[in-house]
């Protein structure tokens, strides 16, 4: 049989909506029309759930869509995604589980028998719904059905070709849902679905966090690396990686004042609009006041201001920050700065980023201060690697809104100088404010000292300080004729 010569139109690019926003946005527009993808991932990852939001999608629009289940019934499917807000009661469902009846009944095939009979029965049955409903979307959950019912390698693969072109040739576009054994790679299975398929979305779950990964998409292309993904009371929710646009923006490093003219001068005049600045030191000697010293001032001149707490509630830092005389309330009351706390077990990195450059968008601020870097690094598991990367493109989308960013850091030694941040960031920073404790003459005080200014000169001496009541941080002074303060044990010039 001679086939048919194949149109321009055979192959145009229609990119469809995956149901879900962000993940159009990592497919560069969608899944194409007429093609098949690949789900795959560990048992509760997610599969069935981001195949459904596909079908609901069709739905919405008026196209028509079949669900071919093996592992749950119909009805449980429909349950279940009514509880996550999904839709789909109007797909057409093909059943190609086992029944009851085969628990029931005594059967004695053979082994290849076996496998013929079924496996020309799924073929049969998928053919006559395809034909019959003629879908545009179609929803295989799991594959693996098929795979469980053939002889071998060969003939599943065979099998997966014959199947794939039927359906490309009718213009289906179809989603297919795999489960791996966890520790086993993506892709290295036995069989070929991987390569055969036009897409690969891939879903992780590892120590609770969820994540998703596009490492193929013929035709469109895709965005590369892991990006977060929660599943809510709505469904599926996808998070990028926050990654900066790189525009042609001119840089201008306006300096704006802390509120505080001694942290000012000691900063030579404050910090930049667009620069990233630390405040490091061990824990208890200041940094969070330090900060909220630095984001208060700068709300009170005039700038917006937006802080992000990851170790207090705001009615603790509101407390903490009032009885050391900084107006947290009163500016908050003014809209002239916004407090959220964040939970780093419930969002993850990439959820707090586009929620952080949402809310810059939407107000325009002078300065964002996040307090603190620790709380940023559970949100990512403990990896010091991805920690860096997502930072990184966090701070570098603040710096083209023309924002002040504030982090603060903990170092792990009580005195001295060890590190100047506690993880590999400092590249990072265009600021490094460093707060710690020394002991000179058998007396402990605390020392503040600029590490690193990018832009600008500095005081580069280290001065004593002090958190006060009513005053909050007060500089009292260059230390005068001690050295040793970088190692912790000051010691007086004879």
């Amino acid at each position: 049989m001679t086939e048919a010569a194949s149109s321009p139109d055979d192959y145009e690019i229609e990119p469809i909506s995956t149901g879900i926003a962000e993940l159009d946005k990592l497919l560069h527009g969608g899944y194409i029309r007429g093609r098949t993808y690949l789900v795959q991932g560990v048992s509760g990852t997610g599969k069935s759930l981001l195949g459904q939001h596909f079908l609901e999608a069709g739905i919405e629009t008026g196209d028509t869509v079949v669900y071919i289940h093996g592992e749950e019934s119909k009805a449980d499917i429909v349950l279940n995604a009514a509880q996550l807000s999904v839709d789909i009661s109007d797909a057409e469902f093909l059943d190609i589980g086992p029944g009851t009846d085969f628990f029931a009944e005594d059967i004695s095939y053979d082994l290849v028998e076996t496998a013929e009979v079924e496996s020309e029965r799924f073929t049969k049955d998928i053919k006559e719904v395809i034909e019959s409903v003629d879908p545009e979307r179609l929803l295989i959950d799991p594959i693996t059905q098929l795979q469980y019912v053939e002889r071998d390698e060969y003939q599943y693969r065979k099998r997966l070709q014959s199947l794939i072109r039927f359906l490309r040739d009718r213009r289906v576009t179809t989603v297919a849902t795999r489960t791996v054994s966890r520790g086993t790679p993506h892709g290295s299975s036995y069989d070929d679905f991987e390569s055969l398929s036009d897409g690969v979305v891939n879903l992780y779950l590892d120590e609770s966090e969820r994540r998703i990964a596009v490492p193929k998409h013929r035709g469109l292309g895709q965005v590369d690396g892991t990006h977060g993904l929660e599943i809510r009371d709505d469904g599926i929710e996808i998070y990028p990686q926050t990654i900066p646009n790189h525009d042609n923006r001119t840089f201008d490093p306006t300096l704006i004042s802390t509120g505080h003219e001694a942290l000012d001068s000691l900063l030579g005049g404050g910090i930049e609009r667009g620069a990233v600045s630390f405040i490091s030191g061990p824990t208890g000697i200041g940094k969070s006041t330090t900060g909220a010293q630095m984001l208060s001032g700068i709300a009170a001149d005039g700038g917006a201001a937006l802080g992000y707490l990851f170790e207090e509630s705001i009615d603790q830092f509101s407390y903490r920050c009032e009885s050391l005389g900084l107006p947290i309330s009163e500016l908050r009351e003014t809209g002239q700065l916004h407090l959220t706390e964040v939970e780093p077990l419930v969002r993850s990195a990439e959820e707090f980023g586009q929620y952080v450059v949402n809310e810059v968008e939407t107000h325009d601020p002078a300065a964002v201060f996040i307090d603190g870097l620790a709380g940023y690094k559970i949100s990512l598991q403990g990896d010091d690697q991805r920690l860096v990367r997502r930072l990184h493109g966090l701070t570098r989308v603040l710096k083209n809104h023309n924002v002040a960013t504030i982090i603060t850091d903990e170092s792990d030694a009580l005195t001295g100088f060890p590190k100047a941040t506690s993880t590999n960031t400092s590249y990072i920073a265009d600021n490094i404010i460093f707060l710690s404790y020394v002991e000179v003459d058998g007396e402990l005080q605390r020392a503040i000292g600029v590490l690193k200014k990018r832009l600008g000169d500095f005081d580069s001496r280290f001065h004593r300080f002090a958190i006060e009541s009513d005053d909050g941080l007060r500089l009292k002074g260059p230390f005068e004729n001690v050295h040793g303060i970088m190692q912790g044990t000051g010691h007086r010039a004879e």
